[in-house]
């Protein structure tokens, strides 16, 4: 394991830091400060807006909200469903881990404001749907690192910029709601005003809308493929809640330099209800009834992010201090109640035995930022040095029914009796294995980078040192097996390169090293029983990072005054692979007929992805169409893994994404309409104990637009309007052994359906 001790990370950020005052860094993609924006221009006028063309030498693709607004998008995971090459593995109708590129959501950064937030996730990812899409002012997709970003971006990072005191001159109210399948309405609520106030410029917003995805689903289970049905499943899964969102920016001159301060909370309340009702060999009577079961996850998150920034000018160059701090709580409680029949001669209404199962987890995530770096230019370009520290502090709470096998099980007898009382939710609860533990990690980052330009080439090249000390400590285990501390430090350098060939066309080259840090279960020493189908998983706290040597090609053309082509290559090299490894000690369910192993994490092997992403997003003013605008972009994408079965795809890497859509512009009546259709290709999961191969139908939408003066518009939008389903495949063994000889436990065919919904917004400009 490479190991690198704490003090030299913290000799060389004061080496870099002592040759002149430092500050934080914006991301490379910040622009200067921009003027206050007219929000007439974005909220009412019909006008087509189209990607952004950043002046950033890294590939970076930029798309502001108005790029989306046309169809009400409710959260950031529904606009980024449009832009190239991020997909998802989420049921129909949601929109939470992004898969950028097609890897797991762990290899992508997610960041607000250029800067890292923690999700409740174990590996470490962010569900983008927790965040409104209406107090966003921009999306930026950063195709590869740079020296002052973190480098954990294997992927590529998401920087979700939020409106800020110049996003907006003047305010609006927004209102309306969504009608979907069985009938409910969910309201949306929002206010945003910005403009000049206390001596500089504020910008107060807040957000209210209802969220719901009421799904159905039907499971068909055999004993092998092509073998006979055993069951069938028919669910229903209605997931509904309310976010809340609150966002506050102030900026203010001091001298030559300016004061930022910034502020977000997002609260989400959400009730995941699934009822299920299973038939023995699908016959769907009282005479063939199973099972019934009740699982209810009822979930609150808040997430919230405070911030606040100094810029002076300093030695003949610009110096910045920041301070953040990005905190999660998520509390979630869940319970499944199951009543099974035919366990012996007597159908329904007699049940045989009755299950509860009860979880109640608290998570609680905070990460606090310090962040120092100096910008001057130099004789052969622009310098730029710095220091960032985080400090994550991490506590996790999961409590399970204590009973025996995790499990509260009562068995009615043949005769009629009365049945004993279902347990109440806090009934014998008790720790989870590994479910109570502490995590203290603290990163030290300093880093360099130069970039200038020569002519026609712009360049930039950076150097960073990111060196991590992690303290687990699991409060679930004996004292002495309870602690791990690891340590590790690993150097990233990058560098760009932009050939402007004249006004239109560019060449973009970029080569970055990234990196991804184990999750958190992974690194967690606990023993978890049947985690892998009925072999057991223990946590290995030393595991190093993955990390990945990554290089982007691409080609952009300005297409008239507000077109744009672009056509990107990437590759990434990743090493130390963290997989599953049979450690040859028997589980917890190990028998002389179904042999079970105890497997742990560990780096072994390499993995390659690679892919072409393209994009287009244009008005047809060349045939003579100025108020028709088109939008394509697709990604083709590939990977290679060699696991203990062969070799396949990064888990649920879906070989293709695209979209393509247009919007029309009806001057003469002040109203436009338009629409959207989406499509991803399958994707294959394999791990063991478990065969997951995933598809989905294509996701159309719509809208119409009226605007009535400068101050109102009213949009009326169709969601999922060709029913999207979305189709899986189980292969289900007991063990290693099993799998590997394709000896199955069950065969599963299984279909989702969401519905269509409808939604009608209207917007008032004051």
């Amino acid at each position: 394991m490479r190991r690198h001790p704490l003090h030299a990370a913290i000799a060389f950020g004061l080496a870099t830091a002592v040759s002149a005052p430092v500050a934080l860094s914006q991301t490379a993609t910040a622009a200067a400060t921009p003027s206050p924006v007219q929000l007439d221009r974005v909220e009412v006028v019909g006008e087509i807006i189209y990607r952004d063309r950043t002046e950033a030498t890294a590939p970076v693709l930029s798309y502001d909200l108005a790029y989306f607004q046309r169809f009400e998008p409710l959260t950031v995971g529904d606009m980024l469903k449009r832009v190239p090459s991020i997909t998802f593995v989420s049921d129909v109708l949601e929109y939470d881990g992004v898969r950028m590129r097609g890897l797991d959501a762990g290899y992508t950064q997610i960041l607000i404001n250029g800067r890292r937030v923690p999700g409740a996730g174990f590996d470490r990812s962010f569900f983008v749907d927790r965040i409104p899409a209406e107090i966003v002012e921009r999306i930026e997709i950063v195709r590869s690192a740079s020296a002052d970003r973190s480098g954990d971006a294997v992927a590529g990072a998401l920087n979700i910029v939020l409106r800020d005191g110049y996003s907006l001159d003047g305010g609006y109210v927004r209102a309306g709601g969504t009608r979907f399948v069985d009938d409910q309405i969910e309201p949306t609520l929002g206010a945003f005003w910005g403009g000049e106030a206390l001596g500089g410029n504020l910008l107060l917003g807040a957000n209210m809308q209802g969220r719901r995805a009421p799904k159905d689903k039907f499971s068909a289970r055999f004993d092998a493929p092509g073998g006979t049905l055993d069951n069938t499943e028919v669910q229903t899964d209605v997931r509904s809640g309310t976010d809340y969102a609150f966002n506050a920016d102030y900026r203010i001159a001091i001298g030559e330099g300016e004061l930022h301060l910034h502020g977000m909370f997002v609260r989400t309340d959400r009730l995941q209800d699934e009822d299920s009702i299973e038939y023995r060999g699908g016959i769907e009577n009282a005479d063939n009834l199973l099972t019934v079961n009740d699982n209810d996850l009822d979930i609150q998150t808040d997430n919230y992010t405070i911030g606040a920034g100094l810029v002076l000018p300093m030695l003949g160059g610009e110096t910045e201090i920041r301070l953040d701090r990005a905190g999660l709580t998520d509390d979630q409680f869940e319970f499944e109640n199951e009543w099974e029949y035919l366990r012996d001669t007597i159908p329904f209404p007699e049940d045989d035995r009755f299950t509860r199962e009860v979880f109640d987890t608290l998570i609680e995530d905070a990460e606090t930022t310090a962040e120092f770096a100096h910008e001057r230019e130099a004789g052969f370009g622009t310098l730029k040095f710095g220091l960032q520290a985080t400090l994550k502090e991490r506590d996790t709470r999961i409590l399970q029914d204590a009973s025996a096998d995790a499990r509260y099980r009562v068995t009615i007898p043949n005769a009629p009796g009365v049945r004993p009382p279902i347990p109440g939710p806090t009934r014998l609860l008790g720790p989870a294995p590994g479910g109570v533990s502490t995590i203290e990690e603290t990163r030290i980052d300093p880093f360099v980078k130069l970039s200038g330009e020569r002519g026609a080439v712009e360049w930039e090249a950076g150097l960073r040192y990111e060196h991590t000390a992690t303290d687990i400590n699991d409060l679930t285990v004996a004292a002495a097996e309870a602690r791990t501390d690891v340590d590790y430090g690993y150097l990233l350098p990058s560098a760009h390169l932009r050939w402007n060939l004249d006004d239109a066309n560019r060449v973009t080259a970029s080569f970055a090293r990234t990196l991804r840090r184990p999750d958190f279960n992974a690194i967690s020493p606990a023993l978890l029983r049947a985690a892998a189908g009925d072999n057991d998983v223990r946590g290995n706290p030393l595991l190093d990072p993955e990390s990945a040597l990554g290089l982007d090609l691409g080609f952009e053309r300005r297409l008239g005054e507000q077109g744009i082509v672009g056509l990107n290559l990437f590759y990434r090299d990743i090493t130390d692979l963290v997989e599953l490894a049979n450690t040859g000690a028997a589980g917890s369910r190990d028998a002389p007929t179904n042999r079970a192993w105890i497997f742990q994490p560990r780096n072994t092997g390499d993995g390659q992805v690679w892919g072409a992403e393209f994009d287009l997003s244009t008005p047809l003013s060349a045939i003579g169409l100025d108020n028709t605008g088109v939008f394509v972009n697709y990604s083709w994408l590939d990977s290679e893994i060699e696991d203990v079965f062969g070799k396949r795809r990064f888990n649920n890497q879906s070989n293709y994404v695209y979209n393509v859509g247009f919007i029309q512009e009806l001057p003469e009546l002040e109203a436009s309409f338009g629409a959207t259709f989406r499509q991803q290709g399958d994707a294959l999961s394999r791990v063991v104990g478990d065969e997951v191969r995933t598809s989905f139908d294509g996701d159309l939408e719509a809208f119409v637009e009226k605007r009535f003066g400068e101050a109102w518009v009213v949009r009326l939008t169709g969601i999922n309007l060709i029913n999207q389903s979305k189709d899986e495949v189980f292969d289900k063994f007991n063990t290693l052994t099993d799998q590997i000889n394709r000896d199955y436990d069950e065969y599963e065919l299984e279909t989702e359906t969401g519905g269509r919904a409808v939604q009608l917004i209207v917007r008032y400009q004051f």
